[in-house]
């Protein structure tokens, strides 16, 4: 037993006396000191360069979004270049532009009339207005009229509407509140031509214009009505109606004005008018003027795109003083309106107004008118008027008129 036992130890030295060298060759030599330096220097160089890269990297910034990837077995496909970018409109770039439009007022006439002779087509007038917002406390309207006489301003003034107990204010020129029918342009006038009354007592074809102030205040009154007075100052001087040889000399109108729905159709509007101004005949003469206006509307909420009628009129009462004395004369119009369709309108007018400067002299006058409205900005309309003057002329006159509009235009007063 201890025979082999022996034996075995010592094969098993003469194993590991075999193998022995073979593994003192695997193992690497242990390293001199100069490799060891070497080795050190390297590793510093290394660290150098990558800290200097760090740094490249922290100064480029962050990544950008990675390219997307290329389809498999070919070339990612050219990337359009994004077009330039348009800036959005800006909401706020028309806010110092007022609102501009323009109206044409074409006029044709036939007949004969060797008292008011029209020329047989003219423009009669074009229209251009610029109205804006000033400022939070006013707003500017302008409107030049551009005839065949010339370029005038029609209307221009500031409306102040902030001001403290309730008033509104006016300032510049403006078509004084006297009556209904002088406040309206041309353009907005149910018939082709003025009558009588705005010819012979209010300056002639254009009305009453004049440069001054305007002050207008709500007056309560039980109900639903609306009642307001306007109190208005004018340098003294308008052709036909008053002078103002000095700048003392001033004009002064008022209107009071009521307006109530009678029903929910049907609504009524009633102005009384004074105006006093001088006419320069003599050094104190003066005239004044007294007017009445009437407006019915009925307008049936149902059938308001179809059916409506107008019914109004106007008296005004003239008191000139003249070197042989006082004048006193009166005239009136009547006028109806009745819509026929929805773009077909139908009307009559019957007027007589006595000559201002001599109430001695009547004119008088009929027509009937027929409006078509093929949109909200053109207007066809015909009218046949006889008027018989006092000088004992009768005229028959056929009248065309055709109106267009471009560019925004406010609603008028009613």
């Amino acid at each position: 037993m201890m025979r082999r036992s022996f034996r075995g130890l010592a094969a098993t030295w003469v194993v590991l006396s075999a193998l022995a060298p073979a593994v003192a060759q695997d193992q690497p030599p242990p390293a001199s000191a100069e490799e060891v330096r070497i080795l050190r220097q390297e590793i510093a160089t290394l660290k150098s360069q990558v800290e200097a890269l760090t740094a490249q990297l922290a100064a480029l910034g962050p990544p950008s979004a990675a390219a997307p990837a290329a389809p498999p077995g070919g070339s990612a496909p050219p990337v359009p270049e994004p077009p330039p970018a348009v800036a959005a409109p800006s909401q706020t770039s028309n806010y110092f532009n007022p609102s501009i439009a323009a109206i044409g007022n074409f006029l044709g006439v036939g007949g004969s009339n060797h008292t008011e002779n029209l020329p047989s087509m003219s423009l009669r007038e074009s229209e251009v207005s610029l109205q804006a917002v000033v400022d939070p406390y006013a707003r500017a309207d302008f409107f030049l009229s551009f005839g065949e006489e010339g370029v005038e301003v029609e209307e221009g003034f500031a409306t102040f509407t902030t001001l403290p107990g309730g008033f509104l204010a006016k300032v510049g020129r403006m078509r004084p509140s006297f009556g209904k029918i002088n406040t309206l342009h041309l353009h907005v006038l149910p018939w082709a031509d003025e009558p009588l009354t705005i010819v012979n007592f209010l300056g002639g074809d254009e009305g009453w214009v004049g440069t001054g102030v305007s002050v207008a205040r709500m007056i309560p009154l039980p109900g639903d009505i609306f009642s307001e007075v306007t109190l208005q100052a004018f340098r003294g001087e308008a052709e036909g109606l008053f002078e103002a040889p000095s700048r003392g000399d001033l004009a002064y109108n008022g209107h009071y004005r009521v307006f109530s729905d009678l029903t929910e159709a049907a609504n009524l509007d009633v102005g009384l008018s004074y105006a006093q101004g001088p006419n320069g005949l003599t050094e104190r003469s003066d005239t004044r003027l007294e007017g009445i206006d009437a407006t019915f509307r009925w307008k049936p909420l149902r059938t308001a795109t179809y059916r409506s009628a107008s019914v109004r009129g106007e008296y005004v009462r003239s008191r000139q003083e003249q070197l042989s004395g006082a004048e006193i004369a009166d005239g009136w119009f009547l006028s109806a309106e009745y819509q026929l369709a929805k773009r077909w309108f139908a009307g009559a007018r019957v007027e007589r107004a006595d000559r201002a400067d001599d109430a001695a002299l009547q004119d008088r006058g009929l027509a009937a008118i027929l409006t078509f409205w093929p949109s909200e900005f053109s207007q066809l309309r015909g009218e046949l008027r006889r008027r018989t003057y006092a000088g004992g002329e009768t005229a028959n006159e056929a009248l065309l008129q055709i109106q267009f509009a471009i560019g925004a235009h406010g609603a008028h007063p009613f």
